[in-house]
């Protein structure tokens, strides 16, 4: 590492200065295409800000209820039992329909969305699903509003740009960039965990904001950030669009999703020593489709509708995304032997 330089050796400055000056003459002296590198986000923004929301929320606490998953990117403050949320939100419908993250909104007395041009709105909330974790809101608008729409997530690769829109901090409208990191990631917050992983600066209040393809499609929602100081570490989880499409469309029709329940806790076959793959039911809960169906503490679940089960939350996930009522095909291993049982899907408990 060369010395710093004293002011004896200042005359050696202005040729540094000189080269520096003549390497960025060069630059600019390259064609265009030569230039090219970073995507210019500038056209994007103007045409998906207006769309981009902020939500200020209040709500009454009892305890000292966490607001969110561990690395939420949400604002809060606490006076009290009063409890002052910030977060962010986009609107997919020009009607006034709003698209955010569940723990934003949270047990909210009072929601009100600032739109782009500075608007606030009081807004309703249509409802929620907190396994993953998304919400939709309403508010009545004057006239149709700026929408974006859902894109296909499905088509995301590792590597492509994406931009992230919302109210980090509560500063109001902000956007930042960055790549997909890695897809399907599972950071174990719950059976749904399947996150879009980017490295686009998402901080606390950006939870519920967008994250854009460079069409300009909303291919996630940002919902959670990986932080050893609360701030952004360039590591940020968003819920993808393909798996948020039916939970809103859900909520629309109803202002609810409904999720199948088995009524068992399970574990993975590997972890439990046996050997082979699938869930080992650890306890059957009394009463429940798993019990009425005769399945004990100890069977080993191999199969569902004929499918392999490798994983315990494999098997939680598919139970939970079917429609209550729905019967299915367990197949399962006890005491060594491979047995066969139809189960009729109960509707899951409403959380805590």
């Amino acid at each position: 590492m060369s010395p710093t330089p004293r002011p004896s050796e200042s005359p050696a400055l202005p040729r540094r200065g000189v080269l520096l000056l003549a390497a960025a003459v060069a630059a600019c002296a390259r064609p265009a295409s030569a230039q090219r590198g970073l995507p210019d986000f500038a056209d994007l923004a103007q045409r998906v800000l207006p769309a981009v929301v902020s939500i200020q929320v209040t709500s009454r606490e009892d305890g000292a209820t966490p607001p969110g998953p561990r690395g939420s990117p949400v604002e809060r403050g606490r006076r009290g039992q009063i409890v002052q949320g910030a977060g962010s939100g986009f609107i997919i419908e020009p009607t006034g329909i709003i698209v955010t993250s569940a723990h934003v909104v949270g047990n909210a007395t009072r929601v009100v969305v600032m739109t782009q041009d500075g608007t606030e709105y009081a807004a309703r909330v249509v409802g929620s699903d907190e396994l993953t974790d998304l919400a939709l809101l309403r508010i009545t608008p004057r006239g149709p509003l700026a929408a974006v729409s859902l894109g296909i997530s499905a088509n995301l690769r590792v590597g492509q740009w994406v931009m992230a829109a919302g109210n980090p901090f509560g500063l109001g409208g902000s956007v930042t960039s960055g790549i997909v990191s890695a897809l399907g990631r599972d950071i174990r917050v719950g059976p749904f965990d399947d996150f879009i992983q980017t490295d686009a600066p998402i901080n606390p209040g950006n939870s519920g904001g967008p994250l854009f393809s460079m069409a300009g499609e909303v291919i996630g929602i940002n919902t959670a950030i990986y932080s050893p100081s609360g701030a952004s570490a360039g590591i940020g989880f968003a819920v993808p669009s393909d798996l948020a499409r039916p939970v809103v469309e859900a909520l629309l029709r109803g202002g609810r999703v409904e999720r199948g329940w088995l009524g068992v806790s399970v574990a993975d076959a590997d972890e439990q020593g046996r050997g082979r793959r699938g869930a080992v039911i650890m306890g059957v809960e009394r009463g429940s489709p798993a019990a009425r169906a005769g399945l004990r503490q100890g069977d080993l679940v191999t199969s569902l509708n004929g499918q392999p089960v490798v994983t315990s939350r494999a098997l939680v996930r598919s139970i939970a995304g079917l429609p209550p009522g729905e019967t299915v095909r367990l197949t399962f291993t006890r005491g060594g032997r491979s047995q066969e049982v139809a189960v009729q899907i109960g509707r899951r408990p409403t959380e805590g």
